[in-house]
């Protein structure tokens, strides 16, 4: 410790005790202590004890500084703690209840504010700091005199006790232990609204409903123009009767139509409730209100965009840019998904390119370079995902995948697996980058390296039931190491057992198998989960075999007419049917 240090130390503990040498000694009997400040009235001068400086107390002070010099307040909180108790000094109970607080150390910080409400009685910072920290902790017991003490001395803040209480009680470990507390302590206080706020929001997260609602109803019946009240009610009832919930603000703003937080909530539970042109009208009530609010515009246009009302959704999205102060990029990212909308792409890639930043710069350049390839630019396109700002690896998966999605519709098969394999270069263990590289490989007619990546994704993911499906059906198709391919097939299936593909890939086993049966009722099974032309092949070609040529037929020619463009299907009914 430094000598400048000490001695501002020393400074002080002399002028503590000396003012202490010239006030009353308080005696240690009960009848000594100090009372309550009474509302209106000065409160009581602070009463300091008469303590000679010995070296112990000398010891104590220098030890609590030191810790404090060095980083460790908690062994400065017990040193205040210990000469607080020595001495009596409220002053040096506060600085070790302070000191505690702040070293997070909850039974000491107790001790050390019980003591300074013990010594100072008048300061309520004492006893509203150790009504809080008993509360918090789960020591209901401990803190009720506490807390009936803070409610007699403050008649006219009770309603303002109450809601503290509520706030601290939330934090409280065992909710039904604080809802019979809270329960208690509110009893001598019917008329006071706020105690059944209290104990209705102590209900509510004991997940006792029907008591939290009827302590809210005895609420607003005490108070029928408190919106919060209101608002929590409605909030009890939403998840089951929302109907009724949304009664209840509905008829509130009928009498109390200026209550802005009532109605802001009543629109937006309209909104969750899918009731789009009713909250829609609320926000625009809201927005008369307070023209100059932009967030309250923007879900005005937003409801209307999903509403399907495109062109009104479009002016009052151009007013929200008018307007100024709303995030642009955002309303020019909503314009753009309205043009594509209405299929105006130019608009739409005009509105897109003026996202420069934002939450939603990525999706942007993402649909721009969608719609220069619809409009056969795939290598403008391609530029324009060289541009996307990238903020993390999931963004660089999502970007490559798209790209190569891109160069699939285009079918530059070997661009689409130089793509993939560059950036597994990069990131050489992503699950996804792995298999649709697999997936590429497998269309170039590259089996052994098809397999040595999913191989590789099986060992880097092993509940990957798309891998053990892709494998398996590989060997299943092409007709060779058929038991490795079921089993592999049966994990697939063990992993994801409603999986349309993986099931058609069980039937297909079993028909490599020679077992028609059980092949016939896993294709069956897979064509009612979805209408696939591969899987309508599968299961067409197995009712041939089987005899039910009709059946077979319908299932084929009928697939074809919703997919003409299935070559696999062509190909089974020439070869089936004349």
């Amino acid at each position: 410790m430094e000598i400048k240090s000490l001695h501002h130390t020393l400074f002080l503990l002399s002028l503590l005790l000396s003012a202490c040498a010239h006030t009353p000694r308080v005696s240690d009997d009960a009848g000594s202590a100090q009372p309550a400040a009474v509302p209106g009235q000065e409160a009581p001068a602070l009463v300091l004890p008469n303590v000679a400086l010995d070296e112990r107390m000398l010891y104590e002070f220098l030890l609590g500084d030191i810790a404090l010099q060095r980083g460790r307040p908690e062994l400065a909180a017990q040193a205040y703690l210990d000469l607080a108790k020595a001495t009596r000094d409220p002053r040096v109970a506060r600085r070790a209840a302070q000191l505690a607080f702040e070293s997070h150390q909850l039974d000491k910080s107790v001790e050390a504010f019980g003591l300074w409400q013990e010594l100072e009685p008048s300061a309520p910072m004492a006893r509203q700091m150790l009504v809080s920290l008993l509360l918090s902790g789960g020591k209901l017991q401990e803190a009720k005199p506490h807390v009936l003490s803070l409610l007699e001395a403050e008649p006219k803040n009770t309603g303002h006790v109450f809601m503290l209480l509520h706030s601290l009680l939330m934090r409280a470990p065992n909710k039904v232990a604080a809802l019979d507390w809270i329960s208690e302590v509110a009893k001598p206080y019917a008329q006071v609204a706020e105690a059944h706020w209290a104990v209705a929001q102590i209900a509510a997260a004991a997940r006792r409903k029907e008591s939290a609602l009827g302590e809210i109803r005895q609420a607003l019946r005490l108070r029928p123009d408190w919106g919060m009240a209101a608002v929590f009610e409605a909030q009890l009832l939403l998840p089951d009767e929302p109907k009724k919930a949304l009664d209840i603000l509905h008829d509130f703003l009928g009498t109390h139509a200026a209550n802005k937080e009532v109605r802001l909530f009543y629109a937006r539970a309209l909104l969750e409730q899918k009731r789009y042109a009713e909250s829609r009208a609320e926000f625009q009530a809201l927005l008369a209100a307070n023209p100059e609010n932009v967030e309250l515009a923007f879900a005005i246009a937003m409801l209307s965009l999903q509403m399907g009302e495109l062109e009104r959704a479009q002016k009052e999205l151009q007013e929200t840019l008018v307007r100024g102060k709303k995030d642009t990029d955002t309303v020019h990212y909503y314009l753009a998904q309205l043009h594509e909308a209405k299929k105006d792409d130019a608009a739409a890639q005009q509105e897109y390119r003026q996202v420069q930043g934002g939450e939603y710069v990525f999706a942007a350049r993402l649909r721009e370079a969608y719609l220069l390839d619809k409009e056969g630019k795939l290598g403008v396109a391609r530029a324009v995902l060289k541009s996307v700002p990238l903020t993390n690896n999931q963004q660089r998966v999502s970007l490559v995948l798209f790209e190569a999605q891109l160069l699939r519709a285009d079918k530059q098969f070997d661009e689409v697996y130089r793509v993939l394999a560059e950036a597994l270069e990069k990131l050489p263990n992503h699950p996804q980058l792995l298999f649709e590289a697999a997936m590429a490989a497998d269309k170039l007619g590259k089996p052994e390296v098809f397999e040595q990546m999913l191989r590789k994704l099986i060992r880097v993911a092993p509940d990957h039931a798309q891998a053990y499906n892709a494998l398996g059906y590989s060997f299943l198709d092409r007709n060779v190491r058929i038991e490795e391919g079921m089993r592999l097939v049966e994990k697939a299936y063990a992993l994801v057992p409603d999986d349309a593909a993986i099931t058609d890939s069980m039937g297909w086993g079993y028909f490599r198998q020679g077992k028609l049966d059980k092949s016939l009722e896993f294709l069956k099974r897979a064509f009612s989960l979805t209408p696939d032309p591969e899987i309508a092949a599968h299961l067409g070609e197995v009712l041939w075999l089987q005899g039910e040529k009709e059946e077979a037929g319908k299932v084929l020619q009928d697939t074809l007419k919703a997919h003409p463009e299935s070559e696999v299907l062509r190909a089974l009914i020439k070869k089936y049917i004349p």
